[in-house]
């Protein structure tokens, strides 16, 4: 039984796949979300707790909600949310970034990328 979505139908060169590279690589903390979902209200909470400068992207704002997350899935091997990118790099979801917290890594990592002073 394959995932949700197959290989064949995620375009690594489409506009979405452009977009989250470029917004990933400008910004230095991103959240990809879906304003009903709990796990992101607590993953963005994480951030607001810090006071650090982050960028959310509600995914089912957007009309390409679901090829979004198909390229979502594709880079990062998870298309469910919170999806979080710091300095470019996927950290995972919310337990992921929870775990980060909890030991003191994650604020090293936002003080390194100057998303909290």
């Amino acid at each position: 039984m394959g995932g949700l979505f197959s290989s064949e139908e995620v375009n690594m060169d489409g506009k979405e796949a452009t977009f989250i590279r470029g917004i990933t690589h400008d910004k230095c903390v991103v959240v990809f979300s879906k304003t009903h979902c709990p796990f992101c209200h607590k993953v963005k909470k994480i951030f607001e707790d810090y006071d650090a400068n982050y960028e959310v992207v509600e995914l089912d704002k957007r009309s390409d909600t679901s090829a979004m997350q198909a390229v979502l899935g594709k880079m990062t091997g998870a298309s469910t949310v919170p999806r979080v990118f710091i300095k470019g790099n996927c950290v995972g979801g919310y337990d992921d970034t929870k775990r980060l917290q909890d030991s003191g890594r994650l604020e090293e990592m936002l003080r390194d990328c100057n998303a909290i002073e």
